[in-house]
């Protein structure tokens, strides 16, 4: 194996224990609570030392950090895809699609996490910019344009926050998260109505 190669192997091994740290701490979390929960026990759970814990994040604080800006990574990377297409009722019915998919495969953990500690995250993201609404606000523009009704503004808005409600809603129940992505999609359907088709959620690769 050339040098390349071996920094290359270094890099993924590195990025994928980053991974397993988030998804670890995320779980312990929403279980026991964010203040509850130390960096000890979260090394513990993945069966590695502090120090190798510390290499990678050295607070709770910047695995959350970590675990939000991917999420919010990922929500830009489709912005930015229905921006370069042209503008049509088709469009806004994928991307909507996209969104709920997307927020669905990648946030419903976080969003558990979130609505078992809304204190800590509060903490966690003080003052920091360019949160979820920023991307939900530049979600439902895309959606209708820019000079539509505020009654389409908000049904859209909350139609790009189904899942998050769905997630709130299935608390304490026995909802698994198939049955979030389908009332979220349902939920989602009823709010746009007559504005465009029902959102078309992407085919599993």
């Amino acid at each position: 194996m050339t040098k390349a190669e071996q920094v290359a192997t270094s890099r993924r091994k590195g990025s994928q224990t980053r991974a397993d740290i988030r998804q670890a701490a995320l779980s312990l979390f929403t279980e026991r609570g964010y203040d509850a929960t130390s960096m000890r026990e979260i090394a513990e759970q993945l069966g590695i030392t502090k120090a190798a814990l510390y290499y990678h994040f050295d607070s709770k604080e910047a695995i959350i950090l970590s675990l939000f800006q991917e999420n919010m990574r990922a929500l830009d990377d489709l912005l930015d895809w229905a921006a370069s297409q042209p503008f049509t009722p088709e469009l806004s019915s994928e991307f909507l699609g996209r969104w709920i998919a997307l927020s669905a495969r990648q946030g419903l953990r976080t969003m558990r996490f979130a609505a078992a500690n809304h204190a800590a995250l509060r903490t966690v993201m003080a003052a920091r910019q360019g949160g979820p609404l920023e991307r939900v606000d530049r979600a439902a523009r895309l959606i209708l344009g820019p000079d539509a009704p505020l009654a389409d503004r908000l049904r859209v808005r909350m139609a790009l926050l189904s899942v998050h409600n769905a997630v709130l809603a299935a608390q304490g129940t026995e909802a698994a998260d198939a049955d979030i992505l389908t009332i979220a999609t349902q939920a989602a359907t009823l709010l746009v109505g007559d504005l465009f088709p029902a959102p078309r959620l992407p085919v599993p690769e």
